[in-house]
């Protein structure tokens, strides 16, 4: 069995210190390993993301001497793309998608990004972790079918 592990830093800002380690430790165990490090830019906050950003983790990368085997720059056709966004244009997740709603272990959600800073904010004052309360996982077949024609038509939920 080869050994592949991967370095996937989101392109948000500089390269931190936290995200060179994580690249170190993983390309030490590929070099020792005989394995493949690859290299996948995770480019999915697509408000914050920038070219120039992955631009400063490709140069730091190489800057550090940290060569990967795989990723931009150096595809392999068995597994690129290797920017997450491409990947998803492809549609290579939605058949995942699809079976995980199918089994019920994930479902769609209907909020607007203003319901979801609601949340967070309600959470922080209650002095609890911010995050996602799970309002759509317990919509009925009927409640969801409704936001969905909402949506479709441009009206609000």
């Amino acid at each position: 069995m080869s050994i592949r592990v991967r370095f996937a830093p989101s392109p948000t800002g500089d390269l931190h210190i936290g995200g060179v380690r994580t690249a170190l430790f993983n390309w030490l165990f590929a070099k020792n390993t005989k394995g493949t490090f690859i290299l996948r830019i995770e480019d999915t906050d697509e408000t914050r993301s920038t070219d120039q950003s992955v631009g400063v983790i490709l140069d730091a990368m190489k800057w550090l001497g940290l060569d990967w085997d795989e990723g931009p720059g150096k595809e392999n056709t068995k597994y690129a793309p290797y920017y997450q966004m491409q990947r998803k244009e492809q549609g290579l997740y939605q058949k995942y998608i699809d079976e995980l709603i199918k089994k019920g272990l994930a479902y769609p959600c209907y909020c607007t990004p203003e319901e979801v800073e609601k949340m967070r904010q309600l959470a922080t004052a209650h002095k609890k972790p911010p995050k996602y309360d799970g309002t759509c996982s317990c919509l009925t077949a009927d409640e969801r079918k409704k936001k969905e024609g909402r949506q479709k038509s441009g009206y609000p939920f």
